[in-house]
C-alpha cells in the first residue's frame, strides 16, 4: 500500500513540475502562444528564403519579381506561398522590396495574437504593427 501511495505522490509531483515548466516556456513574440513558436520560426525562415531569392533575382534581372514569378523561375524552392495560415506577398518599390507574411486575424476575444512579419533588402525580419 505504501508503494502505491509513494507512486501516486511521485506521479503527482512529476505532473506538477511538467505543467509548471510548460507555463514558463518562452514565447517568440509577445502575445503569442508557446505553440506558435514553431510556426513563427518557419515563417521567419520562409521570409529569409524569399528575400534571398528576391535579391538574387533582382541582381540578375534588374527588376523586382512577384512571388509567383520567383517560384515559376525556380529562384525560390517554395511550392506554395503560405504556411500555417500565413500567406506571403512581395511589394516592389523600384529596386527595393518588402516581403510580408500575414495571418488572418484571431477570433474576437481570443488572447492569441498573430503578428504580421516583414523583411526587406536589409535581410532583417521585423514585426509590422
Amino acid at each position: 500500500m505504501r508503494v502505491l501511495v509513494a507512486m501516486l505522490v511521485s506521479v503527482g509531483v512529476a505532473f506538477a513540475v511538467y505543467r509548471y515548466s510548460l507555463k514558463r516556456l518562452p514565447t517568440s513574440d509577445s502575445g503569442t502562444a508557446p505553440t506558435q513558436a514553431i510556426s513563427l520560426t518557419g515563417v521567419r525562415g520562409d521570409l529569409l528564403q524569399i528575400a534571398q531569392a528576391e535579391r538574387s533575382f533582382t541582381a540578375l534581372n534588374d527588376h523586382c519579381a512577384s512571388l509567383d514569378e520567383l517560384i515559376s523561375s525556380n529562384s525560390l524552392a517554395m511550392q506554395r506561398p503560405e504556411r500555417d495560415g500565413y500567406s506571403y506577398t512581395i511589394q516592389c518599390f523600384g529596386g527595393d522590396f518588402t516581403a510580408i507574411a500575414r495571418h488572418a486575424p484571431a477570433p474576437e476575444g481570443s488572447p492569441i495574437r498573430y503578428p504580421t512579419l516583414a523583411i526587406d533588402q536589409t535581410m532583417q525580419v521585423h514585426d509590422v504593427q
